[in-house]
């Protein structure tokens, strides 16, 4: 690394990528470092650079500290890794040690060594500290060492699932026959290789996709299943609300053999909350006054459909979010994207990745899902300039990804 760009780094303090430390530090301490760097972004560890910025340099050669930092890499971080080192000298001929961590693929979570026990650390801001037990489940989700949408929810058993709706989704979307409704052991078979249930040593469960497709009562087990919907006066959220709705319930509609929605499923009740909300927008073209909805009612549903789909449902006792304002509509969907999803390929349409594979391949049946991958280009992106000419933002945090309309 030039030694311009470590000056940039040191100036800039400790944050969630850049860490400082003496090299005379406990083993452990080093390892919690990566393991929380590799959990996170990946970053660098400075060595020889004290808590304030002050660079002290190496108190080893540059050779037996790199041996050091490869041993505890080996030793004290489980999966072992073998980080990138390099070595920049800074006025005074101090020596800082530059490690270098990747963030980390399928070998997350990454567990430190911790007495004799492993543990895991995240990054949160210029610290790093154990993750939760939340936080953890993700970490092996993002590894895809554990789907949460084929999870068993404990407690529950087949009659948890409308089997009407259920039914309604086996004969009028992919039509094909059902069992009768008194023929439990057909039914079971059914759901239990549809993933919709599955097999526990405390009996047969609901999936957390099947409870949140096709659940009576989703939300008493899965808090986090629904959307919450507010439609605002001005610019920015206030207590005084136009409008504003807790949307509950599976998120597949009751259809009939005509496909027409019979009972309306979360996303369609969500968009109705839209379309009542958003308002219109009024132009004179000649003599004539025409007017149109705020928003292309596909690109609303897109957005919500693509939230719904991809949200990180480890995320516990968060709902996705639609907020109507005077000038735009936000959908927040809690959670970072998947692994190797990015905004980019998202706007070039190129995105073959679910987070939640079963809910999308169901909600596909259904058309919701665009057959492609193409839907946020398509409906989104170019419904919006086709609309109004206006470009929608794609912003993705720490916590959540927001996709927002402008009403131009």
């Amino acid at each position: 690394m030039l030694r311009a760009e470590l000056l940039e780094l040191i100036a800039a303090n400790e944050n969630s990528r850049v860490e400082f430390k003496r090299d005379d530090c406990r083993p452990d301490q080093i390892a919690r470092e990566m393991s929380a760097l590799m959990n996170f972004e990946g970053g660098v560890i400075l060595l020889g650079v004290e808590d304030d910025g002050v660079v002290s340099g190496l108190t080893r050669s540059p050779k037996e500290a790199e041996e050091w930092v490869m041993n505890i890499a080996r030793t004290n971080l489980q999966p072992a890794e073998t980080p990138a080192w390099s070595t920049t000298t800074m006025p005074g001929d101090r020596v800082v040690g530059v490690v270098e961590l990747a963030a980390g693929g399928p070998g997350k979570p990454y567990k430190a060594k911790r007495g004799n026990a492993w543990a895991t650390f995240t990054r949160a801001g210029g610290q790093s500290r154990e993750a939760t037990r939340e936080e953890e489940a993700r970490l092996y989700q993002a590894a895809r060492l554990v789907h949460y949408e084929t999870r068993a929810i404990p407690d529950l058993g087949m009659e948890s699932l409308d089997l009407d709706r259920t039914a309604s989704y086996f004969r009028n979307i992919l039509r094909r026959g059902t069992p009768g409704p008194d023929d439990a052991d057909d039914w079971r078979r059914l759901l239990l290789n549809s993933d919709l249930l599955v097999e526990t040593r405390d009996g047969d469960r609901p999936t957390a996709a099947g409870l949140l497709l096709f659940g009576e009562h989703p939300n008493r087990r899965l808090r986090q299943a629904g959307v919450t919907a507010w439609a605002f006066p001005g610019t920015e959220k206030d207590y005084n609300t136009i409008d504003e709705e807790v949307i509950q319930g599976p998120l597949t509609p009751l259809v009939n053999k005509r496909r027409t929605v019979v009972d309306g499923g979360v996303i369609d009740r969500t968009v109705d909350f839209a379309r009542r909300n958003m308002g219109s927008i009024a132009w004179l073209d000649g003599a004539r006054r025409r007017r149109k909805r705020s928003f292309p009612l596909e690109a609303v549903r897109e957005a919500l459909v693509n939230a719904l789909v991809h949200r990180d449902y480890a995320r516990e006792g968060t709902d996705v979010e639609l907020s109507l304002y005077s000038d735009r509509l936000e959908v927040i969907s809690p959670g970072r994207l998947p692994n190797g999803v990015t905004i980019e390929k998202m706007k070039e349409g190129v995105v073959r990745v679910a987070r939640n594979g079963l809910l999308k391949e169901i909600l596909r049946d259904y058309r919701y899902v665009e057959s492609q991958g193409m839907g946020v280009r398509r409906r989104i992106i170019e419904a919006m300039r086709q609309h109004n000419g206006t470009e929608p933002d794609l912003e993705e945090h720490d916590d959540r990804f927001v996709v927002r309309l402008w009403k131009g």
